[in-house]
């Protein structure tokens, strides 16, 4: 690690602790040639899969417009900050978890409308309309006795 001060190459390690709920590294280093201190953050990088579009063509993940999607859904909802992003870690790690470099956006929808279903049932019926695309009411009316269906199933 160069230093920001001097640009000297060589640093020591002088304090490592954990950082961002264990998901960084904070290091406290001293400058070998200047003996300037400063910190630096280390964590991980995380490769999502591309999204395969509908239409077939490939896009990178973005990550703001899986949040729109969600928070859109959740609007006025009875959810906290910490809910939403709890659901949005859980929904990449399993998009992650299905361990393929390219993911159609019918199964990254799919992986949505589960965790809407478990969070908040308006959520999900909004969220339904749009990636449904329902075309008239009784579009709603089949989604809403279909969940009501899985719920019965639950007890």
């Amino acid at each position: 690690m160069h230093c920001p001060f001097c640009n000297a190459a060589d640093s020591k390690v002088i304090d490592s602790r954990l950082a961002a709920e264990g998901c960084q590294i904070r290091r406290r280093r001293e400058c070998i040639s200047c003996g300037e201190r400063f910190t630096t953050f280390e964590s991980y990088e995380v490769v999502m899969p591309r999204v395969i579009k509908s239409d077939g063509k490939n896009e990178p993940f973005d990550e703001a417009k899986l949040r729109r999607s969600l928070m859109h859904a959740l609007q006025k909802r009875p959810v906290t900050q910490e809910q939403i992003e709890a659901v949005l870690s859980d929904i990449q790690l399993k998009i992650r978890r299905l361990g393929e470099r390219d993911v159609k956006s019918r199964t990254i929808g799919e992986i949505v409308m589960q965790a809407l279903f478990a969070m908040d049932h308006v959520a999900y019926v909004r969220f339904a309309s749009v990636y449904q695309d329902f075309q008239d009411v009784e579009a709603f009316r089949r989604q809403i006795e279909q969940m009501q269906q899985r719920d019965q199933d639950v007890e």
